[in-house]
């Protein structure tokens, strides 16, 4: 790249994803973001290309997988706790 750079040939490196992703300049310039993640620790993903006063909104992990179950099926179907208990022991449900 610098051979090519001082010939006054235009170049660049090309990097995989795993250099990418590991590439310190990207988390500095706020093109990636570490997120706090419940189950995997310093989550990293690509910032949002958006910017508000300079900066990428902040990003955060989406529920997990029957974190909401109970509190759904209680507030929109009606369901008591015993119930929706009996959905998880049967096994038709998820819930955290």
């Amino acid at each position: 790249m610098r051979l090519l750079g001082s010939a006054g040939i235009p170049a660049g490196a090309v990097l995989d994803t795993k250099e990418l992703y590991e590439d310190r300049t990207f988390y500095e310039r706020g093109i990636m973001q570490t997120m706090e993640h419940p189950a995997v620790k310093d989550y990293a993903i690509p910032a949002w290309p958006v910017r508000h006063d300079g900066r990428p909104p902040e990003v955060k992990a989406s529920p997990l997988l029957g974190e909401h179950s109970g509190e759904v099926l209680e507030s929109w179907l009606g369901l008591d706790k015993k119930s929706i208990e009996g959905l998880v022991q049967d096994k038709v449900i998820t819930k955290r």
